[in-house]
């Protein structure tokens, strides 16, 4: 029996099959952290599996080669200067007011017949640097207004918004999930940028302003008296600051996107130019952030009055959420380490080879089954990379194809938000919404946003 779980093809899938299980009764039943749960499932499987002690831990003397360190360690390096950098730059553009001007902008352009679909680009737009709640905190007021002044129905303007916001936080860097995903793959963020854009417009369209503009005339939601209030003061004195430039707000925002794009492929445009190491450096995603961050406090910041102590401690308080996001990240590398450690990963690849089942469509799936039992993307997308890497790591795959494989794991990791899922309690009372009507519109919205976005990666996947 023990000879079958650890080397046999059919006690190596249910090991893994298993230590799945455990993960999501510790999370959903024992409501313990995700992090501690997927240490502990980690540990557990690599102990039943047949790892050594000094293969998980390494010795009481050196721990830098074993799978805990390494699995661990491996991906935070990557992707951890990266979400906070991300983080900083999305708070400096909240401060500064940039997400107000961005939106009346589009709203003035738009009119009112196309005020929700510039809502939806606000979301699209503003989605890339914050984090997907901190969008609907800093933009929630803006859908109040507009509704109130439309006199139609919260759900109108709110769906395209989200729908905007949850693309970016998915599919895009410098987002946790889609960092994590591209680090785990092995995979440069250029080619995720440009599959996550072409993957996730068409999905945005479908699911936000199709969808949105279906649905917002069948429920009708109405906007509180107290949901809708003064423009607040963005100045603790009571001072009205001048706003920031639409273009430059832009200009800020493209700016580590257009950098981590051309270093991607000036290695294919211009291999043998002499610009190649400063494209390549200045590319970095981490330089390219740190670039935008510092444009940001000068330009948005100091140029504008806010002091530097004060951006320091903006910085600071930005920071405080992602560290338990960071941890679980962590954990799930650990997790997909050992998987690859024990060798899941190339019994789960025969199997597939024998069933004839696309890498893209395992990963898929595994993700939207991860997604709807226990409820956090992140969560979804780390154990779905770390089971998937070792099947693209086995396969001759260009980057394209291992980006597109990313956009399918991102794509199911947002699939059919419901009770479990912390977002889907912001948008229900954020948006003045029943859990009846939540589930009609959000969960709706998310299930074809991923989809839509999976079919789209699942078409080019067949091409590229």
């Amino acid at each position: 029996m023990v000879h079958w779980l650890q080397h046999e093809t059919g006690g190596l899938l249910t090991l893994c099959a298993v230590s799945i299980a455990v993960l999501l009764f510790l999370i959903i039943k024992v409501k313990l952290e995700p992090f501690i749960a997927l240490l502990v499932s980690g540990l557990a499987l690599a102990l039943v599996a047949g790892l050594s002690v000094e293969e998980i831990v390494g010795t009481a003397l050196s721990s830098k080669e074993s799978v805990l360190e390494k699995g661990f360690g491996g991906l935070l390096g990557h992707i951890a200067p990266i979400v906070g950098l991300g983080t900083i730059l999305g708070a400096i553009l909240e401060r500064s007011g940039g997400a107000d001007v961005l939106t009346r902008r589009l709203l003035s352009v738009a009119g009112e017949r196309g005020a929700p679909l510039a809502m939806g680009l606000a979301g699209l737009i503003f989605g890339i640097p914050v984090f997907f709640d901190v969008g609907i905190f800093v933009l929630a007021p803006l859908v109040y207004i507009t509704a109130r002044r439309g006199g139609r129905s919260l759900v109108l303007y709110a769906m395209p918004l989200l729908a905007g916001l949850s693309m970016t936080h998915a599919f895009l860097p410098p987002h946790p999930g889609a960092v994590a995903v591209a680090g785990l793959l092995e995979v440069p963020l250029g080619w995720l940028i440009i599959f996550g854009l072409i993957c996730g417009i068409p999905a945005f369209l479908v699911a936000g302003v199709a969808w949105g503009a279906w649905i917002g005339k069948r429920i009708f939601i109405e906007v509180p008296d107290e949901y809708v209030v003064a423009e607040k003061d963005k100045a603790e004195k009571g001072e009205e600051e001048p706003e920031p430039s639409l273009a430059l707000v832009g200009l800020i925002i493209a700016v580590p996107l257009v950098l981590i794009l051309l270093a991607t492929f000036s290695t294919v445009w211009w291999e043998d130019s002499p610009a190649l190491p400063t494209l390549t450096f200045i590319g970095n995603p981490v330089v390219a952030l740190t670039l935008a961050v510092l444009l940001a406090m000068y330009l948005l910041g100091i140029r504008r009055g806010i002091s530097t102590a004060e951006l320091s401690d903006l910085a600071a308080r930005s920071l405080r959420p992602i560290g338990m996001i960071l941890l679980v990240i962590g954990g799930g590398a650990f997790f997909g380490a050992v998987v690859s450690a024990t060798g899941v990963g190339k019994a789960l690849a025969t199997t597939m080879s024998d069933a004839g089942l696309p890498v893209i469509v395992l990963a898929y799936l595994i993700a939207c089954g991860l997604r709807v039992a226990q409820g956090s993307a992140t969560v979804a997308i780390v154990t779905t990379g770390g089971i998937v890497a070792p099947l693209v790591k086995a396969e001759d795959y260009s980057d394209p194809h291992i980006a597109l494989i990313a956009i399918a794991i991102s794509a199911g990791s947002i699939i059919a938000s419901h009770v479990n899922d912390g977002g889907f309690w912001i948008i229900s009372r954020y948006f003045n919404m029943s859990v009846r009507d939540t589930i009609k519109t959000w969960t709706v919205l998310e299930t074809i946003l991923s989809i839509v976005g999976f079919a789209m990666a699942a078409a080019l996947s067949t091409f590229i």
